[in-house]
This record gives structure tokens, sequence and C-alpha cells, in this order.
């Protein structure tokens, strides 16, 4: 269960992570809408630490560092539990993040999805 006394490097809201169900037939798309409808707080924390990063002077991110980091601090944050976040996530929560936020369009290096 995470810990709620004191958010661990600036997570305010981690949360458990929520897997949806009957996803095996569905698209990858269609698998990542559902799970990210279950835990939006997951955009939250990757707008943040994209944030964090720009405010730094960053010049370029990888969506799979910001991944790892999440994962890290999700299992801190819980104690260990594992953070189950799907890598074929990655090209559709970066999509989200640039939709939101035209301005980190360099910092982000998109390329053209391969699956639905």
């Amino acid at each position: 269960m995470p810990t709620q006394q004191q958010p661990l490097f600036g997570l305010e809201d981690i949360q458990l992570v929520r897997h949806p169900e009957n996803v095996r037939d569905l698209t990858i798309q269609q698998r990542f809408e559902a799970f990210h409808a279950l835990n939006p707080w997951v955009l939250r924390e990757l707008t943040g630490m994209t944030a964090d990063c720009a405010q730094k002077g960053f010049s370029r991110i990888g969506i799979g560092m910001l991944f790892e980091l999440l994962r890290y601090r999700y299992g801190a944050a819980t104690r260990g539990d594992e953070f189950a976040l799907n890598n074929d996530y990655r090209s559709r929560y970066v999509r989200l993040l640039l939709a939101e936020h035209p301005e980190w369009t360099p910092l982000f290096e998109v390329r053209a999805l391969r699956a639905d």
C-alpha cells in the first residue's frame, strides 16, 4: 500500500496500479486506453517528471527513462510492490504528453506507430 504520510520524491499522487480485465483480444491502443482510464495518475506523474526535466534544461527526454524512474519510485513508495507498466504503452503516453504540452515536442523523438 502506498505510504501517504510522506510523499516520496515528490510523488504525491501515487496509487496502486489497477489492470483492466478481458483485454486479450484488444489492440494495443484499446488496452492502453483501458489501462489509462483506470490509472490516470500515471500520466500526471509522467507530466510532472517531464515538466521537471524541461525546467532543468534537458534538451532530450526518453520515455524509457521516465518509465524506469516511475517504476523505481513506485516500488520505493509501495515498499516493493511490482509496478507493471507495459512498455507497449510508451509511445501512447508520449503522444498524450505532447497533446497536452505541444511545447515539449522537441524533447521527445516520436516515431510512427507500428501497431494499433
